[in-house]
């Protein structure tokens, strides 16, 4: 028996160890990639001035001003101008993957020249990575003077970097053994309800907050993790006005961008994915914000 406790007494206390070291690296990684990423996209979003410059400065206009690049959703921005101005497609093209070439995290992208007046798209192309890939068309045609907008969304990086794959590698097996150890020692009890509800019923959908799911009938709809958290902010005061200030605050404040119009868009799309179930509706309460509305 004695022997049996110095044996369970060493896993302990190398499950412990492996532990540790697990929650160390991870901790080491979570802050290194974000202050890269951070890194990145704050020189990202100078390239996007520069680029507006440049295209300024090809119109013949060297006094206006490039107004602030707006974050309009997840890996798109736009670059807006304080005077109208024309483009030559050839040198958007050429200025765009000159620039951007700067950018290591800009591998694709796809970009689009919009009229101010309606948003209808002007001129627009995709880069690549891969040359082959590209889509480029119209080039030669000069565009006529007008007010545009530049929106570019790029495609979102992948962990490619093959150091990190084989150090995540390395923490998913440290994760395997310390699991089958973890089950060799007393089994831990489920932690008490914190009171953070996961979960919502709203009407005959129930709303999975921590897999960000929508679910009724044997039907699965996924939401993205904006949605889930617009959607959780609703659910959790259905019936009640929620003022647009409020969403915006909550939702996009750590962030550090303008978010113009992307509030309205996620609640487009929510609203699509909430049609399930006809008796709920997300709708706009003028000049106050906006209210779920669950009939029974």
């Amino acid at each position: 028996m004695h022997v049996n406790r110095n044996l369970l007494s060493g896993k302990r206390k190398y499950l412990f160890g492996l532990l540790l070291l697990l929650f160390i690296s991870v901790i080491c990684v979570a802050f290194s990639r974000k202050d890269g990423d951070d890194f990145d996209i704050a020189r990202r979003e100078v390239l996007l001035r520069r680029l507006g410059h440049e295209i300024l400065l090809q119109s013949g206009d060297s006094t206006s001003r490039v107004l602030p690049v707006k974050k309009i959703a997840e890996n798109e921005y736009q670059i807006r101008f304080e005077n109208e101005l024309t483009f030559q497609p050839d040198s958007l093209v050429n200025t765009t993957q000159r620039l951007l070439g700067k950018d290591q995290l800009a591998r694709d992208y796809v970009v689009n020249v919009m009229n101010c007046s309606n948003a209808s798209v002007a001129y627009g192309y995709a880069i690549s990575k891969n040359k082959k890939d590209d889509i480029v068309a119209c080039l030669g045609r000069k565009q006529p003077r007008a007010c545009y907008m530049i929106n570019i969304k790029f495609k979102p990086p992948g962990i490619s970097v093959a150091k990190n794959e084989y150090f995540l590698g390395g923490l998913s097996f440290l994760a395997v053994v310390g699991f089958f150890f973890l089950r060799s020692v007393k089994p831990r009890k489920a932690l008490p309800n914190s009171g953070h509800a996961d979960m919502f019923t709203l009407g005959s959908v129930l709303f999975d907050v921590k897999n960000r799911k929508l679910m009724t009938n044997g039907e699965t709809t996924d939401l993205t993790g904006t949605e889930t958290r617009v959607l959780r902010i609703f659910a959790s005061s259905p019936n009640e006005i929620i003022e647009r200030s409020r969403l915006q605050k909550e939702i996009w404040e750590d962030e550090g961008v303008i978010v113009g119009r992307s509030l309205d868009m996620f609640i487009s799309k929510l609203r699509k994915k909430l049609e399930i179930d006809p008796n709920i509706k997300i709708v706009v309460v003028r000049a106050k914000g906006y209210r779920l509305e669950i009939s029974s």
